[in-house]
């Protein structure tokens, strides 16, 4: 009896061994490759804002269908600082220098959209000017293969953990107004 119990126990480490492990590398290595895909299309989307100025439902709608590709949702989140110059003037014999202090309003992701959102057919723009800042944060709003196998293995996941994310940001250095 006790060798048929150390026999059975044996052939279920077996199967983990065989199966499970190499399933969660697998799933490990495609979190990996859509955390590098996530990455990569969330600095494309800002630096392309950023250098030209301009935020359109299209480009948004690019980034959107890039990370739906993935197989997961996302959470998007994005943010724009609008540099609000107040500048005063101050003369000291005959020279003339502004003088006072540059304060940024933001806009967050339903300002935003509500913005770009085309009505009755015409495309609208979002024109950033240069100084302006813009932000952009993911992340993954679903449970991955890896974070099913892992809470289930080892739990260690949590409701408010996500594996895939990224975040990325600038200054808008160039005036999105001019055609």
């Amino acid at each position: 009896m006790g060798d048929t119990l150390i026999v059975v126990v044996v052939i279920i480490l077996g199967a983990i061994i065989l199966f499970v492990f190499p399933l969660m590398t697998m799933s490990d290595n495609t979190d990996d490759i859509t955390q590098l895909t996530v990455e990569t299309a969330v600095t494309e989307f800002v630096d392309d804002i950023r250098t030209t100025g301009r935020l359109s439902m299209d480009k948004y709608s690019g980034l959107v269908e890039t990370l739906s590709s993935t197989g997961n949702t996302y959470d998007i989140e994005m943010q724009v600082q609008v540099l609000d110059e107040n500048p005063g003037k101050k003369t000291t014999q005959a020279e003339a220098t502004k003088i006072g202090e540059n304060v940024y309003y933001t806009m967050y992701t339903s300002q935003i959209l509500d913005t770009i959102n085309p009505s009755s057919g015409v495309t609208k723009t979002l024109a950033l000017k240069e100084g302006d800042i813009f932000s952009v944060s993911v992340k993954n709003t679903n449970t991955t293969l890896s974070q099913q196998l892992k809470s289930f293995l080892y739990s260690v996941t949590g409701n408010d953990t996500y594996v895939i994310g990224a975040e990325h940001g600038g200054i808008v250095t160039a005036n999105g107004s001019g055609n």
